[in-house]
């Protein structure tokens, strides 16, 4: 049985209620996301929630909320979006969950620093432009099953501590018994059961999420060990997508929970092993057509080469969006199958931006940007990547030569000659501050939100990179 109300997309505020009050929900549930990508909610009965929570909102306390103002400009209104309603399969008592928009109830108009709302801007900001009416994206989020979880830090330690019942690391472990059939390191790209330890549960997160509407192509296994996992969604209208990415996290960590284990969007949790990205294909649509279908290099259109160029061009900035946290940049170094360097090809996985070419007809013509990865706030990266190839497009940008040839294995002198991805979060907030204009046409991302996250982010730098010890810090140097 779907847990979408049916037509739901379709309803109107009034008609939605009715149908919550024939299927005897008890609560509405009204959830919406911080900065950096987490969402928050409240839970209301059914009985308080009128056509009013749709048309002017409910008022909210933003003060403690990551990246939104002081407490003296702290009240908000959540404005509910009816077509994004869902029964929650986690919640004890049925449950309507609906998403919402935040709106200042003084202007009473969006909150510039909603991470929807960005996304929302950028769509409008694209149609605008008459280049196209609708950008399709298909993000593929990787993340890690693991059966104990630790960490902690105080001012005379600090430490974490991952386990999995699948890991080579347990190869000698007493597990009375242990019966072998661990995940070699690397080597997770696809084993069967029973080596495969999370097929069953990798399974009921597709189950949960197809019930939820959101449509489903594939989950595997993915290749390191520690239960590194996929699951792969139908390509939608970046809108959609980037709701859908929320609550398939959501879905992965609760569904990871009710069996015995925890589930992470961490970009790097292994030392030496492949991270987690979020391979993001893209393509632009106007009237129905695929603009990015043509003769050009990879079957695609000029149009689809100088998104390509946008985002490449813009990378170094880009990343403080798709890749926006210090652990991000431990997965994009050479070896792991991160792509660092900031090229196009057909075919060539080493590379940022890679045109899928085993595809049939003008429909599937895409480009799959490589480099973002599942830490980042769909919202906020969808929009940035999506201003990104459009700044391309506009200026007609030229991406260069394809680089089909395998980045790693390169001479030096040849890798010296191309652009690489930043080292750190630091080089790509200094990057974002240098540049940053075409994330502000149309007023998309404005420069109040800009400053903001710049701010949060070089205190984030500042506790992880100059003042915390680090463990690795002891055994290099405790015995100097």
């Amino acid at each position: 049985m779907s847990v979408k109300p049916e037509g739901s997309g379709k309803k109107s505020p009034q008609e939605l209620i009715s149908w919550a009050q024939s299927e005897r929900v008890e609560f509405i549930d009204v959830r919406f996301t911080d900065m950096l990508g987490t969402m928050h909610h409240f839970t209301m009965p059914l009985h308080a929630i009128d056509e009013e929570a749709f048309d002017y909102g409910i008022g909210i306390d933003g003060s403690s909320i990551r990246g939104w103002k002081a407490i003296n400009e702290s009240d908000m209104l959540a404005k509910l979006d009816a077509s994004t309603a869902f029964v929650d399969p986690f919640f004890q008592h049925k449950t309507l969950a609906i998403f919402a928009d935040i709106y200042d109830p003084i202007s009473e108009k969006p909150y510039s620093r909603d991470p929807r709302y960005i996304l929302k801007k950028a769509v409008q900001y694209m149609k605008k432009t008459g280049i196209a009416d609708t950008a399709y994206f298909g993000p593929e989020a990787e993340f890690f099953i693991f059966s104990d979880v630790r960490f902690d830090q105080q001012i005379n330690n600090g430490f974490y501590f991952l386990d999995s019942i699948e890991a080579q690391w347990r190869m000698g472990a007493e597990e009375n018994p242990n019966l072998g059939y661990k995940v070699r390191q690397k080597g997770g790209y696809f084993p069967l059961p029973p080596t495969d330890v999370f097929q069953d549960l990798r399974g009921e997160m597709l189950h949960v999420m197809e019930r939820m509407g959101i449509a489903t192509e594939k989950h595997h296994h993915e290749v390191a060990t520690g239960g590194q996992a996929e699951i792969n969604l139908v390509v939608d209208e970046v809108m959609k997508m980037a709701d859908k990415i929320q609550l398939y996290k959501y879905v992965v960590k609760n569904c990871a929970k009710q069996a015995g284990y925890s589930a992470t969007f961490l970009p790097k949790p292994l030392f030496g092993d492949n991270g987690s990205g979020m391979h993001t294909h893209q393509s632009l649509w106007k009237n129905g057509k695929n603009l990015f279908a043509g003769n050009q290099y990879g079957n695609l259109s000029e149009m689809a080469l100088q998104y390509t160029a946008g985002i490449l061009q813009n990378g170094p900035s880009l990343l403080a969006f798709t890749n926006p946290t210090t652990n991000s940049y431990k997965r994009l170094v050479p070896g792991f199958e991160a792509p660092v360097n900031l090229v196009y090809s057909a075919r060539n996985r080493s590379a940022s931006i890679r045109v899928p070419i085993a595809v049939t007809g003008d429909k599937a013509r895409r480009i799959e940007f490589r480099t973002p990865d599942p830490s980042a706030n769909p919202y906020l990266a969808f929009a940035a990547m999506l201003m990104a190839g459009l700044d391309g497009v506009k200026n007609k940008m030229n991406p260069g030569k394809p680089a089909d040839f395998n980045l790693y294995e390169a001479s030096a002198e040849v890798q010296a000659k191309i652009p690489a991805v930043p080292h750190n979060l630091t080089k790509v907030i200094d990057a974002l501050e240098e540049n940053n204009k075409w994330l502000t046409e149309g007023n998309v991302f404005d420069q109040d939100f800009i400053k903001n996250y710049i701010d949060y982010k070089r205190n984030e730098i500042e506790q992880i990179v100059n003042q915390r010890p680090h463990p690795y810090e002891f055994v290099l140097y405790y015995d100097i």
